[in-house]
């Protein structure tokens, strides 16, 4: 496809896992694109995304006002995609996902530029979770600017780059056991990274209404421990699982969540307690993956494609039969001193 010169768009966030994926989408398109990133140099492998000048990669950071608005000068559409899963220093939830998403929004509105918002499902003001709470507060600020944005509201994003799937199927790798906080219940609604890459390279190019929010989920409604298992049997394992109550998971997050690389934080605990499925609202309100004429593609047909290195063998491993035993179960105490599955 030529490149159309007259469109730029810029990714604020477009290094991470999700805008790569973007970037790429754009480009085929055949927009240009700004690369906008705290470290530009891990951005550099996104140039063979396009055609040689259709991809750059610029200094900014949220934290700085100039900086955003010196990325967004001379573009035609601004895509945010900045967010966080733990806090690390002066890299926090208020400053990235509310005060930021507002900057950048501040800064399209000075242009009179359209504005596409990542957010995600779970985003409520009167959130316990302060993840959860300033999504909200992020959406709220950039519609204020920007009252045409498009705000996109994923669930749980699994790709070959993802921290989820890969991060469990590395600890079915070592570990005699995989944790399930609070019995693995919480719903999930795993959605492709394409897929939300495309519904963003869609917006830009005014597919769907702005002023709205799209809740993006994929074709199956799991429990965690679901999810787990369709991992456990793409990887070709069987581990045992050990449930372990959310107020036991909470204790231990206290306690853990200052240790470099802390596998689990308090404000994650409260997440998992609240399903992460698409709303029955977005759906009778066709504000989900159908307004964007996308089919979004299943668990099964993507784990396969990346999760194979976690084989006893690799992508090597025979494939052998599976019968529908679930895998067994452990508990820790609950609250009351009770095991709870």
């Amino acid at each position: 496809m030529a490149v159309d010169t007259k469109k730029q768009i810029t990714v604020f966030g477009g290094s991470g896992f999700l805008g790569r994926y973007v970037v790429h989408a754009l480009a085929k398109r055949g927009h240009r694109i700004r690369v906008a990133c705290r470290r530009p140099d891990l951005a550099y492998h996104l140039q063979i995304a396009g055609t040689l000048g259709q991809i750059q990669a610029v200094q900014a950071n949220l934290r700085y006002p100039w900086s955003i608005d010196r990325a967004v000068e001379g573009s035609d559409h601004v895509v945010n995609l900045v967010g966080i899963l733990t806090e690390a220093g002066k890299q926090n939830f208020t400053v990235l996902q509310a005060k930021g998403a507002g900057l950048v929004a501040e800064a399209a509105a000075k242009r009179s530029l359209p504005m596409v918002q990542m957010s995600a499902i779970g985003a409520d003001a009167a959130s316990n979770s302060e993840y959860a709470r300033t999504k909200a507060e992020g959406e709220a600020r950039v519609l204020a600017a920007v009252p045409e944005a498009v705000i996109l509201r994923p669930s749980i994003v699994f790709g070959a780059e993802d921290q989820f799937f890969n991060r469990f199927a590395n600890m079915a790798r070592l570990s005699p056991f995989i944790p399930l906080l609070g019995g693995g219940a919480t719903m999930f609604q795993p959605v492709f990274v394409n897929d939300v890459a495309l519904a963003v390279a869609g917006a830009v190019d005014g597919k769907v209404a702005g002023g709205r929010v799209y809740e993006l989920g994929g074709p199956e409604a799991l429990s965690f421990r679901e999810m787990m298992e369709e991992m456990l049997r793409v990887i070709e394992r069987r581990k045992r699982f050990l449930s372990i109550p959310f107020g036991t998971a909470a204790s231990l997050a206290n306690l853990a969540q200052y240790m470099p690389g802390a596998p689990l934080t308090p404000d994650q605990v409260v997440q998992l307690q609240i399903d992460n499925v698409v709303s029955e609202a977005a759906k009778a309100e066709g504000r989900t993956f159908e307004a964007f004429g996308i089919r979004p593609r299943t668990l099964e047909a993507v784990l396969p494609t990346y999760l194979v290195r976690f084989r006893p063998q690799g992508q090597f491993t025979k494939p052998q039969d599976h019968d529908d035993r679930p895998a067994e179960d452990s508990s820790l105490p609950g609250d009351d001193g009770v095991a709870k599955a």
